[in-house]
This record gives C-alpha cells, sequence and structure tokens, in this order.
C-alpha cells in the first residue's frame, strides 16, 4: 500500500512539473525557463525536480511528449496510418500535423526562438521534427508504392519538401503574419503537396482561387 501511495505521488508531482514547464514555455513575458523557475513554479526544490528530470533537455523533451499525450496525437493520426491509399494517407497526415500546430505553437515557438543559441532548446525541437519527418517519409513512401509520386522524383527530396511545408514557421508566416485563415492555409498546403508530390498540377490553382481572405487583418 505505501509503494502503491509513494508511485501515485511521484507521477502526480512528474505532472505537475511538465504542466509548469509548459505554462513557462508559453509565457512570452519571460526567457526560456531554467530548471530553477521549474522547481519554484511547481512548488518543489530543484533537486526534488531533478529526481524526475536528470537533465534540461530530457525535461524539455517530456514537455513536448506530454502535449502529444494531452491532445492525443495518435489518436489525430491514426486516420493516417490505417489509410488504405497513398493520397488518403498524405491528405490525412496533412490534416492532422496542420491542425495540431496551433495547439503546440506557444511551447513550439518558445523553442525556436532560442534554438540557435539554447542547445538544449534546439536539441528538444530537433527531436520533435525528426518525428515529424518520420510521419513525411511514410505519407511519400505510400505515394510511391502507388505509383503516384511522380517519376524520376527521389523519395528523400520529397519527403524533405512535405516536411517543409508542413513546418511551423510556414504556418506561423501564413497564419500568424499573412493573416491567413486556418482553412486556407491547411487547404493550400494540401494542394501543394497534391501539385509538387501527386501529379495534380491544378491543385493549388483550384485552392488559391477558392481561398478568401476578407476581414483578415492587416498583415504586420
Amino acid at each position: 500500500m505505501l509503494i502503491d501511495t509513494m508511485s501515485s505521488e511521484k507521477i502526480d508531482t512528474r505532472t505537475r512539473i511538465l504542466k509548469a514547464a509548459w505554462s513557462l514555455l508559453e509565457d512570452q513575458t519571460t526567457a526560456l525557463p531554467r530548471m530553477s523557475d521549474i522547481a519554484k513554479e511547481t512548488g518543489i526544490s530543484r533537486q526534488a525536480l531533478y529526481l524526475h528530470f536528470p537533465s534540461r533537455l530530457e525535461l524539455l523533451v517530456a514537455t513536448t511528449r506530454y502535449q502529444d499525450q494531452v491532445f492525443e496525437i495518435d489518436k489525430r493520426l491514426a486516420p493516417s496510418r490505417n489509410a488504405k491509399g497513398g493520397i488518403e494517407r498524405l491528405d490525412a497526415f496533412i490534416d492532422a500535423l496542420c491542425s495540431y500546430i496551433p495547439k503546440i505553437y506557444g511551447v513550439a515557438r518558445a523553442l525556436l526562438a532560442v534554438e540557435a543559441t539554447d542547445p538544449e532548446a534546439g536539441a528538444a525541437w530537433a527531436e520533435r521534427m525528426a518525428d515529424v519527418r518520420e510521419g513525411c517519409a511514410a505519407a511519400v513512401q505510400a505515394l510511391e508504392r502507388d505509383g503516384v509520386l511522380p517519376d524520376g522524383v527521389d523519395v528523400e527530396v520529397a519527403t524533405d519538401l512535405l516536411w517543409t511545408l508542413i513546418s511551423v514557421r510556414n504556418w506561423e508566416h501564413l497564419t500568424q503574419t499573412c493573416g491567413w485563415p486556418q482553412e486556407c492555409y491547411l487547404d493550400t498546403v494540401k494542394s501543394l503537396a497534391h501539385a509538387a508530390l501527386a501529379q495534380d498540377p491544378t491543385a493549388l490553382i483550384r485552392s488559391l482561387k477558392d481561398c478568401s481572405l476578407d476581414g483578415r487583418p492587416t498583415p504586420s
């Protein structure tokens, strides 16, 4: 009984730490949090924090994984993973990832802002992006198996392109800087992927014609 209680307390403390890290990462008024900042926000000592997360890198990575758990990323990706064809998988993957970006943007923005100067933040973001690239590769490979990928297009090149299309930076520029509605952004990214990877060159033109920016804020 004592062991069960201690285990429950440990799990609860770990969750509190992850929530505190998440909150601090999304707070634009502060720099990327230090371990001492997160310990203070959680209400525990630094020594107690290190018992759960021996390094700041582990804590940053765990925080992004915790977001995946809270927002049920596996459930979001299920339609893509269970797709019967390449184009179906491509569309479902883009839907899942591009709709997920707004939910994780606060933490993503914090890591991106310092990835070049903060090695731990950079490593945490690189690990996150490596996971995304694996999903891109699976979608492209499905297109290749179906004979949809254009002849002569290298799978690695196609994967890099898809990975770039669905990047947080692109979402940020179009929706936050240019004021594009989420639906317009999503349709355009999907159409770009169809034009480049699924031999549908008219897809982009159709999407752009359908994209309405009426009422958008003035781009900053």
